[in-house]
């Protein structure tokens, strides 16, 4: 699979209406000839970005086992922060009279689930997302597609050493939000008005342990039902849009 492509109908389009200028190159499969496929062309004529007419085929081995609806596009590689740009990115939120607000997913491994965590992120305008570079997901083609643009809006931050990631926060006056089942505090019970980073676990197993241990303040999302738990990208957008309700109500 290569990386550095993304595809389907609805994620070129969009490049194509809001930031053509990430766009090197599409791809549209010779035998798509109906309304979506012309207006694909007629975007990429308007904007000036070349496209290539290429038989199905090349766009099958690309992306292999993928349903790319006979579309993709090469861009532009985005570029990915490490540790050591975390400083700067708080800089720039208190430049802007922001409290820094990070969203840090630990293991991740679900590509669906990383895009749409990515997605919710550019909605709630994190000031990043933080994903450990080992046991995670990468940035895939999947991953961009179901982020639906988001993937190249919101910083990524990939880390090393996630704890140690979260120590340097701290030491920013960043306070550490964990969200896990060995807590009574509920999610509506804390403070999330500051400068703050939420953390999320992986698919079913939650936070490593390290990573629990080095949070400030443990939450959980009220379960009023007979499930345990809910999938993380959902968790993500309860757990942002609480801390967006909070900030909101600070300004009104």
């Amino acid at each position: 699979m290569r990386e550095d492509l993304i595809f389907g109908f609805h994620v070129v389009r969009h490049l194509l209406d809001t930031r053509s200028e990430q766009l090197l190159e599409i791809f549209l499969i010779d035998s798509r000839t109906d309304s979506r496929g012309e207006e694909i062309l007629q975007k990429a004529q308007q904007t000036g970005v070349s496209l290539h007419r290429v038989p199905k085929k090349q766009l099958d081995n690309w992306l292999p086992e993928i349903n790319h609806q006979g579309v993709a596009a090469r861009i532009r590689r985005t570029a990915i922060f490490t540790e050591n740009d975390l400083s700067d990115l708080v800089k720039v939120s208190e430049a802007k009279h922001l409290k820094p607000l990070f969203l840090v997913l630990d293991s991740v491994q679900d590509p669906h689930n990383l895009g749409a965590c990515l997605r919710t992120a550019d909605a709630a305008g994190v000031t990043a997302v933080i994903i450990p570079k080992d046991k995670s997901v990468s940035i895939t083609p999947v991953v961009r597609k179901v982020a639906c643009g988001a993937a190249d809006s919101v910083p990524i931050i990939i880390v090393t050493n996630l704890v140690r990631a979260l120590e340097q926060l701290k030491e920013m006056g960043v306070w550490i939000m964990g969200t896990s089942l060995n807590t009574s505090k509920s999610l509506y019970e804390v403070d999330l008005k500051g400068s703050v980073a939420i953390v999320l676990g992986a698919e079913g197993t939650g936070l490593r342990r390290l990573t629990e241990e080095h949070c400030d303040v443990l939450m959980q999302i009220p379960m009023l039902g007979m499930v345990e738990s809910l999938n993380v990208s959902v968790a993500t957008g309860i757990c942002l849009y609480e801390a967006v309700r909070q900030r909101r109500m600070c300004v009104a």
